[in-house]
């Protein structure tokens, strides 16, 4: 999260981004192969739909709207679950929940969403607008902070299965290239 940043604003910001990638993709975009190996464009709004209701569910009882399936319905599945998340965050009683799961321990929930989902939707961000050919720039200061926190977690995130093998790239890459590469997309 960058610094004097609400989890709230974060969100706001990061998915309505994200939304409008969604909202722009044509009827005929859905099926675009992705950066991410095995995944059309309709699949990284699936991930997004389908993961992380349950995820929040199972930590913090709080459950998510559901809209239509994916397969029906991409920009409203996506935007039905996104307000949701906004709601959850918009709310001031969120504030004093916590998240619990056996992984992490208890985190304060506005910053488990931050850190776990508006972190995903930050990264396939990019991986929708490439498989759509959407504006694929996204925030250096964001890329940085989100690089320097993940640099130390290198083996642990590889281990995970949640990100490929990391792509070389030249030393002096900008941030942006470099973030994209370390999750295991080839920036080229």
């Amino acid at each position: 999260m960058i610094a004097n940043q609400s989890a709230a604003d974060e969100y706001r910001e990061i998915a309505g981004r994200f939304t409008g990638l969604v909202e722009a993709v044509p009827d005929d975009g859905w099926a675009r192969r992705s950066p991410v190996p095995d995944w059309s464009a309709r699949d990284v709004v699936r991930h997004l739909v389908d993961w992380f209701p349950d995820f929040l569910a199972g930590g913090t009882g709080v459950t998510l709207p559901r809209g239509p399936g994916v397969d029906d319905d991409p920009v409203a599945a996506w935007r039905t679950m996104s307000d949701g998340v906004q709601a959850v965050l918009d709310d001031p009683a969120s504030a004093d929940k916590l998240l619990v799961n056996p992984h992490i321990g208890e985190v304060p929930l506005p910053d488990a969403i931050s850190r776990f989902f508006t972190a995903d939707v930050f990264m396939h961000t990019w991986d929708l607008a490439r498989a759509t050919g959407g504006d694929e720039t996204l925030d250096p200061q964001r890329c940085a902070v989100m690089l320097e926190g993940m640099l130390p977690l290198d083996e642990l995130l590889r281990a995970s299965g949640q990100f490929g093998p990391a792509v070389e790239v030249p030393d002096d890459a900008d941030v942006q290239t470099r973030l994209i590469a370390f999750i295991g997309r080839d920036p080229r």
